[in-house]
Protein backbone atom coordinates (compact mmCIF):
# COMPACT_ATOMS: atom_id res chain seq x y z
CA UNK A 1 0.00 0.00 0.00
CA UNK A 2 1.53 3.18 -0.99
CA UNK A 3 1.88 5.46 2.04
CA UNK A 4 0.44 8.77 0.03
CA UNK A 5 -3.14 6.93 -0.03
CA UNK A 6 -5.89 9.81 0.58
CA UNK A 7 -9.17 7.30 1.28
CA UNK A 8 -12.43 8.58 -0.70
CA UNK A 9 -15.40 8.22 1.86
CA UNK A 10 -18.66 9.29 0.96
CA UNK A 11 -20.86 10.92 3.54
CA UNK A 12 -24.56 10.73 3.64
CA UNK A 13 -25.91 13.03 6.30
CA UNK A 14 -28.73 13.95 7.62
CA UNK A 15 -29.94 17.54 6.58
CA UNK A 16 -30.82 18.77 10.15
CA UNK A 17 -28.64 17.30 12.25
CA UNK A 18 -25.27 15.77 10.61
CA UNK A 19 -25.01 17.92 7.68
CA UNK A 20 -25.69 21.14 9.87
CA UNK A 21 -22.82 20.01 12.11
CA UNK A 22 -20.83 19.57 9.05
CA UNK A 23 -21.35 23.04 8.38
CA UNK A 24 -20.85 24.32 12.13
CA UNK A 25 -17.47 22.68 11.60
CA UNK A 26 -16.86 24.49 8.89
CA UNK A 27 -17.47 27.86 9.85
CA UNK A 28 -16.05 27.13 13.32
CA UNK A 29 -13.17 26.77 11.61
CA UNK A 30 -12.54 23.02 12.70
CA UNK A 31 -9.88 21.29 10.76
CA UNK A 32 -11.02 17.80 9.63
CA UNK A 33 -9.96 15.71 6.56
CA UNK A 34 -11.32 16.51 3.23
CA UNK A 35 -11.81 13.20 2.20
CA UNK A 36 -15.54 13.39 2.58
CA UNK A 37 -17.91 13.88 -0.18
CA UNK A 38 -20.83 14.86 1.52
CA UNK A 39 -24.82 14.23 0.30
CA UNK A 40 -27.01 15.84 1.76
CA UNK A 41 -30.25 13.55 2.95
CA UNK A 42 -33.33 14.80 3.91
CA UNK A 43 -33.80 12.31 6.81
CA UNK A 44 -30.94 9.30 7.35
CA UNK A 45 -33.92 7.07 7.16
CA UNK A 46 -34.43 7.59 3.35
CA UNK A 47 -31.08 5.90 2.58
CA UNK A 48 -31.59 2.52 1.13
CA UNK A 49 -28.68 0.00 1.56
CA UNK A 50 -28.50 -0.09 -2.03
CA UNK A 51 -26.70 3.72 -2.52
CA UNK A 52 -23.89 2.14 0.31
CA UNK A 53 -23.19 -1.08 -1.86
CA UNK A 54 -22.87 1.63 -5.23
CA UNK A 55 -20.31 3.84 -3.78
CA UNK A 56 -18.25 0.67 -2.19
CA UNK A 57 -18.85 -0.72 -5.50
CA UNK A 58 -18.04 2.38 -8.04
CA UNK A 59 -14.79 2.78 -6.30
CA UNK A 60 -15.13 4.58 -2.56
CA UNK A 61 -13.01 3.20 0.27
CA UNK A 62 -15.84 4.05 2.60
CA UNK A 63 -19.27 5.13 3.48
CA UNK A 64 -20.16 7.54 6.46
CA UNK A 65 -23.94 7.61 7.32
CA UNK A 66 -24.23 10.61 9.49
CA UNK A 67 -28.59 11.27 11.42
CA UNK A 68 -30.18 12.34 13.95
CA UNK A 69 -30.20 11.82 17.82
CA UNK A 70 -33.12 8.91 19.00
CA UNK A 71 -35.55 11.23 19.67
CA UNK A 72 -34.75 14.22 17.51
CA UNK A 73 -35.87 12.74 14.01
CA UNK A 74 -37.60 15.84 12.04
CA UNK A 75 -39.57 12.89 10.34
CA UNK A 76 -39.98 11.17 14.41
CA UNK A 77 -38.68 7.28 13.22
CA UNK A 78 -36.30 8.09 10.41
CA UNK A 79 -32.87 7.42 12.63
CA UNK A 80 -34.84 3.91 14.01
CA UNK A 81 -35.33 3.24 10.68
CA UNK A 82 -31.52 3.86 9.63
CA UNK A 83 -30.68 1.64 12.63
CA UNK A 84 -32.92 -1.60 11.52
CA UNK A 85 -31.22 -0.97 8.07
CA UNK A 86 -27.87 -0.16 8.83
CA UNK A 87 -28.08 -3.84 10.74
CA UNK A 88 -28.99 -5.24 7.54
CA UNK A 89 -26.00 -3.76 5.68
CA UNK A 90 -23.82 -4.75 8.12
CA UNK A 91 -24.60 -8.37 7.29
CA UNK A 92 -25.15 -7.88 3.60
CA UNK A 93 -21.70 -6.56 3.71
CA UNK A 94 -20.26 -9.52 5.70
CA UNK A 95 -21.79 -11.67 2.96
CA UNK A 96 -20.53 -9.84 0.33
CA UNK A 97 -17.00 -10.06 1.82
CA UNK A 98 -17.25 -6.28 2.49
CA UNK A 99 -15.11 -5.00 5.94
CA UNK A 100 -18.06 -4.12 7.76
CA UNK A 101 -15.41 -1.26 8.94
CA UNK A 102 -15.74 0.41 5.72
CA UNK A 103 -19.14 1.59 6.51
CA UNK A 104 -19.66 3.98 9.86
CA UNK A 105 -23.04 5.12 11.22
CA UNK A 106 -22.92 7.88 13.50
CA UNK A 107 -25.43 10.14 15.45
CA UNK A 108 -24.74 13.66 15.10
CA UNK A 109 -26.47 17.24 16.37
CA UNK A 110 -26.55 19.94 14.50
CA UNK A 111 -24.80 21.41 17.38
CA UNK A 112 -22.10 18.78 17.66
CA UNK A 113 -19.38 20.33 15.41
CA UNK A 114 -16.82 19.09 17.19
CA UNK A 115 -18.12 15.59 17.33
CA UNK A 116 -18.61 15.64 13.54
CA UNK A 117 -15.13 16.63 12.80
CA UNK A 118 -13.68 14.15 15.36
CA UNK A 119 -15.68 11.60 13.85
CA UNK A 120 -14.50 12.20 10.56
CA UNK A 121 -10.96 12.47 11.26
CA UNK A 122 -10.82 9.32 13.08
CA UNK A 123 -13.00 7.22 10.39
CA UNK A 124 -10.68 8.58 7.82
CA UNK A 125 -7.33 6.82 10.01
CA UNK A 126 -9.26 3.63 10.46
CA UNK A 127 -9.76 3.52 6.44
CA UNK A 128 -6.17 4.39 5.52
CA UNK A 129 -5.28 1.82 8.19
CA UNK A 130 -7.52 -1.07 5.51
CA UNK A 131 -6.10 0.43 2.63
CA UNK A 132 -8.00 0.88 -0.38
CA UNK A 133 -10.93 -0.91 -1.01
CA UNK A 134 -10.49 -4.37 -3.16
CA UNK A 135 -13.08 -3.51 -4.97
CA UNK A 136 -11.57 -0.17 -7.05
CA UNK A 137 -10.20 -3.37 -8.82
CA UNK A 138 -13.03 -5.11 -9.87
CA UNK A 139 -14.14 -1.73 -10.97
Amino acid sequence: MSENFEPKIIGFMCKWCTYAAADLAGVSRLQYPSNIVPIRLMCSGGLEPSYVIKALKEGADGVFIGGCHFGDCHYQTGNYHTNKRFAILQKLLEEMGIDKRRVRLEWISAAEGIKFARTIKEFVEEIKKLGPNPLKKEA
